[in-house]
């Protein structure tokens, strides 16, 4: 998933789990700070790069992927904001249902749920690109932030994404 454009010369690559209360407060925080001042002007290209770190994360990642793309930023918007909500079951298929309940308004029918879960092909993209992307950038906490290719050190503030942002343009 990408905002920007692909013409901008910084890309930042964001590693994130749907479950992962601080990559909640990433997204819902930072993000639109960076979209306002950078992506708006084509200073900056964000990808958002699935990393799960458990089930119930890598069921929302497989369900991000059976979306239509124009949906995508939607999504992460809204599982982000009520994160705390439909991460809240006693099970996986509390989460679930929690989950299905979500994206029914996005245009994914009960059906196509049950059919993205068990999604080999997509279920197989995602680990994948967690297993390439732990070891090209050693990830050990989400959200990770890569700018141009290199790990940001420190805090995902704003403020610190910013002064690096400033240095490459």
């Amino acid at each position: 998933m990408v905002l920007g454009q692909d013409e901008a010369p910084v890309k930042i690559k964001i590693f994130s789990s749907f479950t992962c209360p601080h990559c909640a407060n990433f997204h819902i925080k930072v993000v639109p700070e960076i979209k306002r001042e950078y992506i708006d002007t084509g200073k900056v290209q964000l990808i958002f790069i699935d990393f799960p770190l458990d089930q119930a994360a890598f069921n929302a990642s497989k369900i991000l992927h059976c979306l239509d793309k124009t949906k995508q930023i939607t999504f992460l918007d809204i599982i982000y904001e009520t994160q705390i909500k439909w991460t809240n079951g006693s099970n996986m298929d509390d989460i679930n249902k929690n989950l299905k309940k979500i994206v029914k308004n996005l245009g994914i029918s009960s059906v196509k749920f049950d059919k993205c879960l068990i999604d080999e092909v997509i279920s197989d993209k995602i680990l994948n690109g967690r297993i390439d992307a732990n070891q090209k950038y050693s990830i050990n906490s989400t959200p990770t932030i890569v700018i141009n290719e290199k790990k940001l050190e420190g805090s995902v503030s704003f403020k610190n994404i910013k002064k690096k942002i400033e240095k490459l343009i």
